[in-house]
């Protein structure tokens, strides 16, 4: 098969033509080669451009639909090689379609679906595959798929409510930031530099402008540069065990803040215990996923620590009350009314919408808190502009008189 291709080479766009099997044969020599790629066109196919490859990068959504489409494919009595050689037909991003028929062969060639996901972790996660495994060997994978599915797409619901409520503060601090940069490095030099050629007493808060301002326009590249480098190291550090752990307890601590980690936290943990334990996944097992799964390495630590006394016969609940600076009692108390009633996975189900509204509320009042702090924030920065800027011009004026 033959592409044609643009790519650039020492600043240069360089055109040429290449005999493959596949596109990512032709990525890959051109990459061998010290070539950046700009556009690969197959002989008599469609233009693949760079941006399509960006936008063609498989996201949470896909997965989610993805989940929802097998299942309901199963539900209707399809076989799931069957469901997976349609979606790869219905399927436009190429990236996605990839793994689509990779999991169909994989299957064809006698693995089973957990397996296949295996290969794809990034995308999948270890609750999704355990799930998947659980649905294999007992023979419920459509159901299993349906409830995974359900799970997936409140989780999206969230994620959006939050990102939503947070977009507008945002976008108004990085704007404030901004601002406050050009002003303090390019806009007030020039105005300032003029109360030098008058022989009057400027205030505190005009010199400490000044100060700023003159290190700014001095050392602007150099305080860009630094602030770069802080947050790389700061994103290094975060890498580590030590590092993380600081950080996810400090988000612990900070009041507002702390209780929608908190709550959305428990949202996870619950929601995804009732699925597992629901789906036939033993307690230990689910708590193993559960710990992997966790973003926040404080709660990670807490169900390692469960997990052993859960192993050593301790209840749920009972393991869960040592653990209460995590927990809050109505969980507690919940899970061990579940655990006397065999009803374990529906009472956590419940109390997993119970904590859901609770976020819900918790997201609602940090950015109803947030966005007077940056008006007060936005008040007092101006306030300190106008009278370190007025303050000299009004004595000025008065010595005039």
């Amino acid at each position: 098969m033959r592409f044609y291709y643009k790519a650039i080479q020492n600043g240069k766009i360089v055109k040429g033509k290449i005999e493959a099997e596949e596109e990512e044969d032709v990525k890959n020599y051109l990459k061998e080669k010290g070539l950046f790629v700009v556009e690969i066109k197959k002989e008599g196919g469609n233009q693949i451009s760079f941006l399509s490859v960006i936008f063609d990068r498989v996201n949470f959504s896909d997965i989610v639909n993805f989940t929802r489409q097998v299942a309901m494919m199963l539900n209707a009595g399809l076989t799931l090689i069957e469901a997976l050689d349609i979606l790869k037909k219905q399927t436009t991003k190429q990236s996605f379609k990839k793994i689509i028929t990779d999991l169909s062969e994989e299957i064809k060639a006698g693995n089973s679906f957990s397996m296949a996901l295996k290969k794809y972790t990034s995308y999948f996660s270890h609750l999704y595959i355990a799930l998947v495994r659980s649905g294999e060997a007992s023979g419920k994978l459509a159901e299993i798929l349906l409830k995974l599915a359900d799970n997936l797409e409140k989780e999206r619901e969230f994620k959006a409510k939050v990102k939503g409520s947070l977009i507008y503060p945002v976008i108004i601090i990085i704007a404030m930031i901004i601002v406050i940069f050009i002003m303090i490095t390019f806009v007030l030099p020039r105005l300032l530099n003029l109360y030098k050629d008058f022989n009057i007493d400027l205030p505190l808060t005009t010199k400490l402008l000044i100060f700023i301002s003159s290190f700014m326009t001095k050392f602007w590249p150099l305080v860009v540069g630094v602030t770069f480098l802080t947050i790389i190291v700061f994103r290094n550090y975060l890498k580590t065990k030590e590092g993380k752990l600081l950080y996810d307890s400090t988000l612990l601590k900070i009041p507002v803040l702390k209780e929608v980690i908190k709550t959305s936290s428990l949202v996870d943990v619950t929601r995804t215990l009732s699925i597992l334990i629901g789906s036939g996944v033993s307690i230990l097992e689910a708590l193993e996923i559960v710990k992997d799964t966790s973003e926040n390495l404080v709660y990670q630590i807490a169900f390692s620590n469960i997990y052993k006394k859960v192993e050593k016969g301790v209840s749920l609940g009972t393991a869960m009350e040592e653990e209460e600076e995590i927990f809050p009692p109505i969980l507690v108390q919940m899970t061990q009314v579940g655990e006397q009633t065999g009803h374990l996975d529906d009472t956590l189900g419940r109390i997993s919408r119970y904590f859901e509204m609770e976020s819900e509320l918790a997201v609602k009042a940090m950015t109803t808190l947030i966005e007077p702090a940056i008006l007060v924030f936005l008040g007092v920065g101006v306030g300190f502009l106008v009278m370190s800027v007025i303050t000299p011009i009004y004595n000025l004026t008065s010595s005039f008189k």
